[in-house]
């Protein structure tokens, strides 16, 4: 019994803890967004973080609502996400061009309407009790395990280029400290669905903060592609155009494409750069 209060009451710390950084998390893209309303154009940024980390926190959403028992924290903050992903995309809407709104439109159908509710109707239909709990939280760990190797792509260019100007320091150490956090808060709960793969997080956010360390002396350089659709290095002092701003758009806000057991390192490179 003592065993229990004690976890308990670590997993309320580190579910508070989680929560706040999570919710800082998700405030990062509002520069982005600034920009966007500045412009009065979304450019070449893009919405697909925002339908995913959307996805991401309905689907923790339900699993949460399952889970009925120490779920509190896991429904506070994705209610909170779930809220401002959707302002996000609202906003993206209003500013952007008629094909990337139609493609947008198509993104929140397929992940919000379609694979969520085939998720729900599912495992509603077919399963009970703790065993529709396992299932809803497997399908959890197996996206969030997903989603935690596009990292991949960022160490890949930062290696590539041997320049960590798309890969901001203190944006990676906080994601990095968060997944540490919602880990402990998973493994007080012995929720492996929400500790395990928050292992991934911050393996991947160490890796990250040592390159910083290795390459953060180096010269800025700017991927751009060949007209071979092969990697080509130039060097940019000051580089400044939407190339980058993309890649720092995706810096910001692809990192939370789930919040609270799926937290994300995740930095998608934009395919236009051909990496």
């Amino acid at each position: 019994m003592a065993a229990n209060i004690h976890d308990q009451s670590f997993s309320i710390v580190f579910g508070l803890l989680g929560n706040i950084l999570s919710f800082f998390v998700y405030l990062a893209p509002l520069p982005t967004f600034y920009r966007i309303f500045k412009k009065k154009s979304t450019e070449g940024f893009q919405s697909i973080p925002y339908s995913v980390a959307l996805f991401s926190a309905m689907l923790l959403l339900y699993y949460a609502f399952l889970k009925q028992h120490d779920a509190v924290m896991l429904i506070t903050i994705n209610s909170i996400g779930s809220c401002i992903e959707s302002i996000y995309l609202i906003f993206y809407q209003i500013y952007a061009t008629k094909t990337a709104r139609i493609y947008t439109t198509k993104l929140v159908i397929f992940f919000n309407i379609v694979a969520l509710g085939l998720i729900i109707l599912v495992t509603l239909v077919f399963f009970k009790g703790h065993l529709r709990v396992s299932i809803v939280g497997w399908i959890c760990a197996i996206f969030s395990v997903c989603v935690f190797a596009a990292p991949l792509s960022i160490i890949r260019l930062v290696i590539k280029t041997k320049s960590v100007e798309y890969m901001p320091f203190p944006l990676s150490f906080f994601l990095t400290l968060c997944a540490i956090t919602w880990f402990l808060y998973g493994f007080s709960l012995r929720d492996f669905y929400i500790a395990t793969p928050n292992i991934l997080g911050f393996s991947f956010g160490i890796t990250q903060m040592i390159l910083y360390l290795v390459y953060r002396g180096e010269t800025k350089a700017l991927v751009l592609p060949d007209s071979n659709n092969k990697v080509q290095l130039e060097q940019f002092p000051n580089a400044n155009n939407v190339q980058q701003s993309t890649v720092n758009q995706n810096q910001e806000g692809a990192m939370n494409y789930g919040v609270a057991g799926m937290i994300s390192n995740s930095q998608v490179v934009p395919s236009e750069l051909n990496v």
